[in-house]
């Protein structure tokens, strides 16, 4: 019973964390001494002191994972993958709530809830990680897409924010029906929830007939309502709106923390319940189709928000490319690109509030920032070239390890289209370098220093980034740990 409890404790923690959060701004909002500006510092701090007693509590947890344990009528599996996929939306929430500080402040964005609205999803993201049952995956997924309805309307006094979180809102709950669907179809047609139950029905009997047509609808649907969660191709018509009209830290936790969950439950569910090969084929079209709009879309984009929004798209692209091999090699290159993809985007989006604080809203504004600032520049030009895959970038390690593990598997094509939007994507990462240390621009800007927050938090991902190339053992004994770990 203690082991149970210890398993599942940082769940517990957090959910309950963010009600007394939640309870303390409702509070002391009413209070003329506590008012806004403090309030929000406050409860920013508290959301991020309660993130990272849930990271000792999930390292409290660490010597249960030796082998893989299975709570609560088998709903949830406790392993190694489970354990280090965890710490990423942890780590992922940290850095967004840091991020809030000085943005509440220059932005006069004075709602304590939106930050009380961060950690909230995080629950459901960590029990969406450990979920092996698919009426656990979508009670995971639903309380985590409401709380990001609501924070990508949250700056109220923005009519982009608020068509962002209402697209998003429409959207969302229409994904959200396509993957019950699916889930529903599957226990129509096998009478089974459980990934373990499922694996057995499919690998160990022929199934023909009407019961065939049912589950690969069922597969279908499921891969088409998590593949529009994490914005992959051709489901992203939503993404460039609403990271464009949301917040700037709220759009750096849409970019990461729903793609790092979703795919972890989607490499277990892909494990334990392929079906000849059908997730696979889905996404090696996906993954295509995902590179190639990512690359080109990009490149027409003026505004500074947009571009990283298409990155995005493509990067899903790329690592989606590990979940079409279906094999260990794959799994390991897809969590080496999560990992990487997760310290890039931080970093980038810890850089754009930096430059918006001075209204810098178009690239052409960034003109010869390496003259008024060159500490950002610099370090937004590396984040730039690691997302491009140049060498000796971590952005190039990613890449390589997914493409070799593509050839691995025999997918000849997949890797080479990598390779050519790779290429073409370049030009409009080297665009953002080449305007801000060679154009002149059209009015002078002055930038305002960085705060100390995001400072540090630059610090420690742009030296991921810088370290992660020429010394990527630590990284890849991990993943590769994980990999297994998904396997037994």
């Amino acid at each position: 019973m203690f082991n149970l409890f210890l398993a599942v404790s940082p769940e517990i923690f957090i959910i309950n964390a963010t009600f007394i959060l939640l309870i303390h701004g409702v509070v002391f909002s009413t209070s003329k001494k506590d008012d806004y500006p403090p309030l929000v510092s406050n409860v920013g701090w508290l959301g991020l002191l309660s993130v990272l007693i849930t990271l000792l509590l999930l390292a409290a947890g660490a010597p249960l994972l030796t082998i893989a344990h299975l709570f609560w009528n088998h709903f949830l599996r406790r392993d190694n993958f489970t354990y280090f996929c965890q710490i990423l939306p942890l780590l992922s929430t940290a850095g967004t709530i840091s991020m809030c500080f000085d943005f509440s402040e220059q932005e006069r964005f004075d709602a304590f809830e939106s930050i009380v609205l961060i950690p909230l999803p995080t629950r459901s993201m960590l029990l969406m990680i450990s979920a092996h049952d698919s009426i656990a995956m979508y009670l995971a997924i639903e309380p985590q897409s409401l709380c990001f309805y609501v924070i990508a309307a949250s700056k109220r006094k923005s009519e982009f924010s608020t068509e962002a979180g209402s697209k998003y809102l429409i959207l969302g709950a229409f994904s959200s029906g396509i993957l019950l669907f699916g889930c529903s179809m599957i226990y129509g047609s096998t009478g089974a929830t459980h990934f373990d139950q499922l694996a057995k029905i499919f690998t160990g009997y022929e199934i023909s007939g009407a019961r065939s047509s049912g589950i690969f609808m069922g597969i279908l649907s499921i891969a088409v309502g998590s593949l529009f969660k994490i914005t992959a191709v051709p489901f992203h018509m939503w993404a460039p709106d609403i990271y464009e009209g949301s917040p700037t830290p709220v759009t750096a936790f849409l970019s990461i923390a729903p793609k790092i969950s979703i795919s972890a439950n989607m490499s277990r569910l892909s494990i334990v319940g392929s079906y000849g090969g059908t997730l696979q084929q889905i996404f090696f079209f996906c993954s295509i189709a995902s590179m190639i709009l990512g690359a080109l879309a990009a490149m027409a984009q003026t505004k500074v928000k947009r571009p990283l929004a298409h990155s995005s798209i493509g990067h899903v692209g790329y690592i989606r490319t590990g979940f079409s091999c279906g094999t260990i090699e794959g799994i390991q290159s897809l969590l080496i690109g999560i990992f990487i993809y997760a310290s890039m985007t931080i970093d980038a989006f810890a850089i754009v509030p930096a430059l918006r604080q001075t209204r810098v809203k178009y690239i052409a504004d960034l003109g010869a920032l390496a003259k008024t600032n060159p500490i950002s520049a610099m370090t937004f030009s590396i984040t730039m070239f690691s997302y491009a895959g140049i060498p000796p970038l971590a952005g190039f390690c990613s890449k390589f390890y997914l493409f070799f593990a593509a050839l691995g598997c025999g997918a000849y094509f997949l890797a080479p289209v990598g390779v050519v939007t790779s290429v073409i994507g370049r030009f409009y990462y080297i665009r953002l370098a080449k305007r801000m240390f060679f154009d002149r621009p059209r009015t002078w800007i002055l930038y305002e220093p960085m705060d100390r927050d995001k400072s540090l938090l630059l610090a420690m991902t742009s030296s991921f980034i810088t370290s992660s190339f020429p010394y990527p053992s630590p990284l890849f004994d991990l993943t590769h740990q994980m990999a297994l770990s998904s396997y037994l």
